[in-house]
């Protein structure tokens, strides 16, 4: 018994030494912990951003002060009178649709339809019955109104001679010298061309005299042996029937010295007749004119001039302006625009569709005519 105590003692102070020494060490150094080293990796750059384009400038609209309709009038009368009265009527188109528009008196019938292909947008034309054609062949210029005057919407060309010359019938323009107005106009070239083909006709030398006007004054001045122009009938007495088809073209030869220029300047009346012709044209430089030139005869009828617009017109926009061409006739001012004598002379108009011009059409394609060839 003695002996197991004392062997419990021991080992107790055994345990107890050992403790204590474990105590007594200095505390072990911790081990470093090593950063993991990690492949470097190739992380692509993002790209930089593209820079936007900077924002184009819009295009004015059509019809704005920046981009006003282009309407072109064919120089067949003097250019001052087309473009004061274009602008009486620009302002009245201005005034119905709050559009704004610009007058302009191209060089030619050809630099008109090139003018309207060219800016198929935004023009509007005032051009003949060939022209149209052309027009519409070259680039799809289309047509919306016809001009009407006194009531009827077709016309006539005319061959004018001096009075006492003795040219009688066409055959006798043979080998005489020849002054047209433009190889663009139907009344003033084309249609007396073919006149003149269908009846065997070869006019000696051709002069372009640059309009209806200047054809009929180098006959006045004796610059030619005949011109060619266009030709609207005389208005007759309230108490005469009204001129028609057939009927002769001039007016009556007794008549003839009563003619003379009336006080106002814008006629030219003879005895209650009334000339329409383009010899009024130059009724006051030439007050005589119906005493020195005469209409030795006048062509098969042909459609009215044209209001026309360019192929690719705003359809909105194109209704806007022929409602308010319509309202426009209606009113005095139309009289001092294109409804003036010196002007085109329109009493009026009416809707016209691309077959009234049919006629026109055949005579183009019969005579190979081109907007190249004018004139060759």
């Amino acid at each position: 018994m003695k002996v197991s105590r004392l062997t419990h003692i021991l080992l107790a102070v055994l345990v107890t030494a050992t403790l204590l020494l474990a105590a007594c060490q200095p505390a072990a150094t911790p081990e470093p912990t090593a950063t993991p080293t990690q492949a470097p990796t190739n992380t692509p750059v993002p790209p930089s951003p593209t820079p936007e384009p900077p924002t184009a400038t819009p295009e004015p609209a059509i019809g704005s002060p920046e981009h006003p309709i282009k309407v072109l009038f064919v120089p067949s009368v003097d250019a001052n009178v087309i473009v004061s009265g274009g602008k009486i009527m620009a302002d009245a188109l201005n005034k119905a649709t709050g559009l704004t528009f610009e007058v302009s008196v191209p060089t030619s019938y050809a630099a008109t339809i090139e003018e309207m292909c060219a800016s198929p947008k935004d023009t509007i034309g005032f051009i003949p019955g060939l022209g149209y054609v052309l027009a519409n062949q070259l680039c799809g210029v289309d047509v919306a109104f016809k001009a009407v005057r006194f009531g009827s919407d077709v016309y006539w060309a005319q061959i004018l001679v001096p009075r006492d010359s003795d040219i009688k019938e066409l055959k006798d323009l043979d080998g005489k010298k020849w002054g047209y107005t433009d190889p663009g106009s139907t009344s003033g070239y084309l249609v007396p061309l073919a006149m003149f083909k269908d009846a065997g006709i070869k006019p000696g030398e051709s002069v372009e005299t640059g309009g209806h006007p200047q054809a009929v004054k180098a006959v006045y001045n004796g610059e030619v042996d005949f011109a060619t122009t266009f030709y609207t009938p005389p208005l007759k007495p309230a108490d005469q029937p009204k001129w028609k088809e057939g009927d002769a073209p001039d007016i009556p030869d007794e008549l003839v010295p009563t003619c003379k220029v009336t006080e106002d300047k814008k006629n030219i009346d003879c005895s209650g007749w009334t000339v329409l012709d383009a010899r009024r044209n130059i009724r006051e430089e030439a007050p005589d004119v119906i005493q020195k030139v005469r209409v030795l005869a006048i062509s098969p009828a042909i459609p009215n001039d044209t209001l026309s617009f360019g192929p690719e017109f705003p359809a909105d926009l194109r209704a806007q302006i022929e409602k308010a061409l319509v309202e426009f006739a209606k009113t005095e001012d139309w009289q001092k625009s294109i409804g003036s004598q010196d002007f085109y002379g329109w009493t009026g108009l009416s809707p016209a569709k691309d077959a009234d011009y049919d006629f026109v059409r055949k005579m183009v394609e019969a005579a190979g005519i081109t907007l190249e060839s004018l004139g060759k």
